[in-house]
């Protein structure tokens, strides 16, 4: 039996174990893996995830039971230290030895630290390890600012975990632009403004001199003589090959880092290789996870077949979200590669910027740039890929149908079947294909377990769920949208079940009509359908929709709460602003207005709520349900009453719109706006809702929202009178509460929406489905059946008596800490200077 080394238990190291295990011969070969850290192989590529709550076991590509279920021998801890050829060993640190037939080289890369003096002064870090990020979040704990030197992927990865920590962040890059690799300047200008629209500083060309301080980092020094004090530096500014141990055995690398390898990721011994970030194939190492992979699939085909197929190189198209911000990359990005035409939209509002280079021909997709929204990359870079002819018109690719055409771009079903569907898994189309047809998987775990196509990271996944949707229509199979693999239902059919069985609790749901224990996809969504249905107490629930539910509050950075009573169409008197300054001041509650017209009191203890919630009952209020996916607000400008423009009285229309809808609970949270006229005070466009003046009525719009991906509401109805107007809003809700998906904003259920608008308008408008009345009838029992959550807590002992810290005993939690801020107090470190 012939054994095998792998030197290196990386993604890339791993995913060469998994597959010479499951190649034919491939338990043939003895196999032994070494690697320097203490756990098994881990998701370097969703590394920020460690950040957000992630552990190292939720990282890990295999817990350590599979190497040994798979007869390999796992040997963490323990570093390689020397190779020698001529008797084909490997010596570690802890001075073992072991002889291979074939060794694997898969260290890859360390972090590149530039020689910058004072790089060794304490609160200086790299980002690479699990190790790494310890240390990052403990010295975190003690600092309010970081600075990342790194403009690029890996540096804004980095941006990320320090704004994941609660850190005011800055990043610092040589070049002139960020991403300088990937986008341009354009492109880059619009993600450099969504990342300050974030609150982190960007400060490009900017080379640094010397890190200041004491032993201790004080700052950054730069070669134009400014600047940056900061009390914390990641540096991430690229990577740097491990390929010391092939320089010690006299093997042969590249100049600028890397082991020289050939076609078929040899090196110049025949029975080394190298692959990963570790290999230098024509000068060019590769970063990315899915080359790498590709690496390992070649090698372990040399080792147990005669069918040698050469690594040519590897397309570096990438498609990421960075700091909750959408890029993509694809192809040739710049136009650099032959002569083109360029193709650009640019939409500053929306913070969207699209470029596509295309063959001077005006036949061929280049390559292009996304910013903002990458929805369509997947299919873009597949016409690259697969030198798909262009539509008739091009810029339809990013522009999308106009002037009422159908779309004219291709779709999954149009790809050839050699088609590279998963790159890190090197999966096709007609694999999956196959897979479906021929090998009974309908469903995407199925297709995962048989091609792994969507195991890596993840971001074919709506491409395989296209090719599975038409793969099983054209097999006349009926497609069907389920909620998970627990429920063989959609949601709509599920609310229709509990409504017409009269089901009260997600355990009777699921008893009749599920299977399993559910998850928490189904879990939600049932407690969702249940509110909207019954609209009884959410806490009466086994499950309840939101987290913030279980205290109908909303929990906040340092384990506290903030109570956001209603204050319908923003309209309050002095007598209940004077409650609620005395309720924050006897509670010691950080006050703020929020941009909905209401008053948000952060910081208040569990124990507390039921108490400060009994004192703003009394004075008048009820809850705002800011916790829950219901009615937050409906905001209003003063309208005719005081304002001398305005043509309706936008105030009490919007009090008498928000005291109808209050408690309404739905897929996803609803927003509401009312303005007295058409010079728009109320943001009303912007809302699920929005009513605006006019001299004859009221303007309904419908579908809106802001957020990270602002979307304007459209008309629905104009010059409506006031009752009319309330049973189009009746219609309109119910509607969307009875066919939108789990926590779909109406702007997404419109946009999935068949017929799209004008359905729509169908249904509420002219009645064209005949549900008209039945919708008025449920929002009416909904109205009706309406009670104020915190009122029945603080009446009822039982309930009451859940809001505590801790089941066993009534003390507060210990690891309250605040400090002070202009006169207030905030979470302490919460990255913010301290008050004086």
């Amino acid at each position: 039996m012939k054994k095998v080394i792998v030197i290196g238990n990386g993604m890339v190291g791993y995913k060469f174990c998994e597959k010479l295990r499951a190649a034919e011969g491939g338990k043939d070969f003895k196999l032994t893996v070494f690697g320097e850290e203490p756990w098994p192989a881990y998701d370097r590529v969703h590394l920020s995830a460690y950040f957000s709550g992630s552990n190292a076991e939720d990282l890990l590509m295999a817990p350590r039971q599979w190497y040994s279920d798979n007869a390999i021998e796992l040997r963490t801890n323990e570093l390689i230290v020397n190779i020698d050829r001529i008797q084909k060993k490997v010596f570690s640190h802890l001075g073992k030895e072991e002889e291979y037939d074939f060794l694997i080289l898969a260290t890859g890369s360390a972090a590149f630290v530039p020689p910058i003096k004072g790089v060794e002064k304490k609160g200086v870090f790299v980002y690479r390890t699990l190790e790494d990020l310890d240390g990052i979040i403990s010295y975190g704990k003690q600092a309010k600012s970081a600075a990342v030197i790194g403009g690029g992927l890996l540096g804004l990865e980095a941006a990320k975990a320090v704004v994941d920590l609660g850190l005011k962040a800055h990043v610092v890059e040589f070049a002139s632009r960020l991403m300088p690799r990937q986008l341009d300047e354009n492109g880059s200008g619009l993600l450099k403004s969504k990342l300050e629209d974030l609150g982190i500083s960007i400060h490009l060309s900017k080379n640094t001199a010397e890190i200041s301080g004491n032993g201790k980092l004080t700052g950054l020094s730069f070669t134009d003589g400014t600047h940056l004090p900061v009390e914390m530096l990641v540096i991430s500014a690229g990577i740097k090959p491990r390929d010391e141990l092939a320089k010690g055995c006299g093997l042969q690398t590249a100049p600028r880092g890397g082991i020289i390898v050939n076609e078929f990721l040899q090196t110049e011994d025949p029975s080394i290789f190298a692959i990963g970030e570790a290999a230098s194939y024509q000068q060019m190492v590769y970063g990315l996870v899915a080359p790498g992979y590709e690496m390992a699939t070649q090698v372990v085909n040399q080792l147990v077949s005669n069918q040698v197929k050469p690594f040519m190189g590897f397309d570096m198209s990438t498609k990421l979200k960075l700091i909750g911000v959408e890029v993509g990359s694809f192809g040739d990005p710049f136009g650099e590669g032959e002569p083109s035409k360029t193709i650009v939209f640019e939409d500053k509002v929306k913070g969207i910027y699209k470029r596509i280079n295309i063959s001077q021909d005006a036949k061929r997709l280049l390559g292009g740039i996304l910013v903002g929204d990458t929805s369509n990359y997947n299919m873009l870079w597949q016409m690259v890929q697969n030198n798909m002819p262009l539509p008739p018109e091009p810029e339809d690719l990013i522009l999308g149908a106009r002037g009422g055409k159908e779309s004219q771009g291709a779709g999954v079903e149009s790809l050839p079947d050699a088609a590279q569907i998963c790159s890190c898994e090197n999966v096709t189309k007609s694999d999956i294909c196959v897979a479906i047809s021929e090998g009974g998987m309908m469903d995407i775990p199925g297709i995962k377990s048989c091609t792994k196509a969507g195991t890596g990271c993840g971001g074919c996944m709506p491409m395989i769920t296209d090719l599975l949707n038409h793969q099983l229509k054209s097999m006349g199979r009926k497609v069907k949208n389920v909620l998970c693999e627990h429920f063989d239902y959609s949601r709509q059919e599920l609310l229709d079940l509990v409504k017409i069985k009269g089901i009260k609790s997600y355990d009777a749901l699921l008893e009749d009509f599920g299977k399993g224990d559910g998850c928490e996809t189904c879990k939600p969504a049932v407690a969702s359908i249940l509110a909207s249905t019954w609209n009884e107490l959410i806490l009466k629930q086994d499950t309840i929709q939101d987290t913030n539910d279980r205290f109908l509050a909303n929990i906040q950075k340092g384990g506290t709460y903030s109570v956001v009573p209603r204050i319908p169409g923003g309209e309050i008197t002095p007598d209940k602003l004077i409650v609620i300054g005395q309720v924050a001041k006897k509670y010691g509650l950080y006050t703020k207005i929020t941009g909905g017209q209401r008053i948000d009191l952060f910081g208040a203890r569990v124990d507390h709520l039921p108490d400060i919630w009994e004192e703003l009952i009394d004075a008048g209020f009820e809850s705002g349900h800011a916790y829950g996916k219901s009615l937050r607000t409906v905001k209003s400008c003063v309208g005719s009453t005081w304002c001398r423009y305005g043509v309706q009285d936008a105030v009490s229309y919007a009090i008498r719109v928000e005291e109808r809808y209050r408690g309404l609970r739905s897929p996803h949270k609803i927003k509401g706006a009312v303005s007295g006229c058409i010079r728009e005070c109320a943001e009303a466009q912007s809302k699920d809702f929005g009513i605006i003046a006019t001299e004859k009525g009221w303007n309904l719009y419908v579908c809106g929202n802001g957020g990270s991906k602002p979307q304007h509401a459209q008309l629905l109805i104009n010059d409506v009178d006031d009752e009319t107007c309330i049973r189009y809003i009746d219609r309109f809700l119910m509607f969307y509460i009875k066919t939108a998906e789990p926590l779909n904003r109406t702007a997404t259920w419109l946009n999935k929406l068949e017929g799209g608008m004008d359905y729509l308008r169908d249904v509420v408008v002219n009645d064209c489905l005949g549900i008209g009345k039945e919708l008025e009838r449920e929002m009416d029992f909904m109205v009706e059946t309406y009670a104020c959550e915190w009122k029945e807590v603080v009446n009822n002992p039982e309930l009451r008596a859940k809001f505590k810290h801790f089941v066993n005993v009534d003390e507060e939690d210990p690891t309250l800490a605040f400090q002070p801020m202009r006169g207030q107090k905030i979470p302490a470190e919460w990255g913010v200077p301290q008050s004086k």
